[in-house]
């Protein structure tokens, strides 16, 4: 294995191995009382879309669920009143999944606990230079493999 491949490979060890300790201690402190981890990674994802709303295909690519655990979830979700489903226009097998407000106050009100934990667990390792490179890193890694991805499909 040459020094590049090798520096990869302990490189993303050692960043999975960090994600995967964080997300045990923040599953650990998640306020559970209201929704779980995973349920909230949803009403995550949906606060930050215009319209707080994605149609459900786009919605599974921003999780590490598959796309019939993703869709129990929605269900699970709308039961509570957390969220809607509405249909796409103009296309018969597009779905919507929308925040509604009561979703997005929940989301609000967890957000700031777990907001605590992540400040915590990250923040408390990495002063802010380091944090503003976390991210910088992170977020070309995670460009280069979308951009992988949109040739692949080519």
């Amino acid at each position: 294995m040459s020094e590049r491949s090798s520096a990869a490979v302990a490189a993303w060890e050692a960043l999975f191995r960090a994600q995967v300790a964080v997300i045990r201690e923040l599953g650990r402190e998640f306020p559970t009382g209201d929704i779980s981890f995973n349920e909230y990674d949803v009403l995550f994802n949906l606060s930050r879309q215009d319209g707080r709303r994605l149609r459900i295909r786009d919605l599974s690519r921003h999780l590490l669920l598959t796309q019939p655990s993703v869709s129990r979830m929605v269900d699970r979700l709308v039961a509570k009143g957390l969220v809607r489903k509405e249909k796409a226009d103009g296309d018969r097998r597009g779905t919507f999944v929308c925040l509604t407000d009561s979703g997005y106050s929940l989301y609000r009100r967890v957000a700031v606990s777990h907001a605590k934990s992540i400040e915590r667990h990250v923040g408390g390792a990495l002063d802010a230079d380091e944090l503003h490179a976390l991210q910088a890193l992170t977020e070309r890694i995670s460009s280069s493999v979308e951009a992988t991805n949109g040739q692949s499909r080519l």
